[in-house]
């Protein structure tokens, strides 16, 4: 191998773009925070992750693909099931703006989004960054997935609003 040649791999890993995870409510479209978050990582050079399907995850996806030249993609990693007929997608996934959809086998999701059939783990596990939005039941079972996977490297706390100060 010349050494012209080793630089090669150096250089492509170089232009490859991080992906930041956007996790929020399936059915709340949050669409200031989501709209103004999805603008906003359009401008940026990132690939944009989110479960697919609608509410934040599609208000975001929304805000993200009208960014004019951006450069990322929108991937979302999809819940579904297989049975004697095949794939089944769940109903609702993708939402329209889905550019590369990851299809899984994996059909759990809420309450029991950190069980080994949910796809919170592809969510929480693929992305440099996370961005959560606010959520329900799903989004707990994200956050905890995203704790367990954070804690080594640093501290992850979660402030509820009941133990928010209200002097602020």
């Amino acid at each position: 191998m010349h050494q012209a040649d080793a630089t090669q791999p150096q250089q492509a890993l170089s232009s490859v773009l991080p992906i930041v995870g956007v996790m929020g409510s399936g059915s709340k479209p949050l669409n200031h925070r989501a709209t103004t978050l999805g603008k906003w990582l359009g401008t940026q050079p990132v690939h944009l992750l989110t479960g697919g399907g609608g509410g934040a995850m599609e208000s975001v996806c929304a805000a993200f693909a009208s960014v004019e030249d951006r450069q990322g993609n929108i991937i979302g990693i999809l819940p579904g099931g297989v049975n004697e007929s095949g794939y089944q997608p769940m109903h609702g996934y993708p939402n329209p703006w889905i550019e590369i959809p990851i299809r899984t086998h994996l059909p759990l999701s809420g309450a029991q989004g950190t069980d080994l059939a949910s796809r919170n783990h592809i969510n929480v596990l693929t992305p440099s960054v996370i961005v959560v939005l606010p959520g329900g039941a799903s989004m707990a079972s994200r956050w905890s997935l995203i704790c367990h996977r954070e804690m080594k490297s640093r501290a992850c706390r979660r402030q509820s609003t009941s133990s928010r100060s209200s002097t602020g």
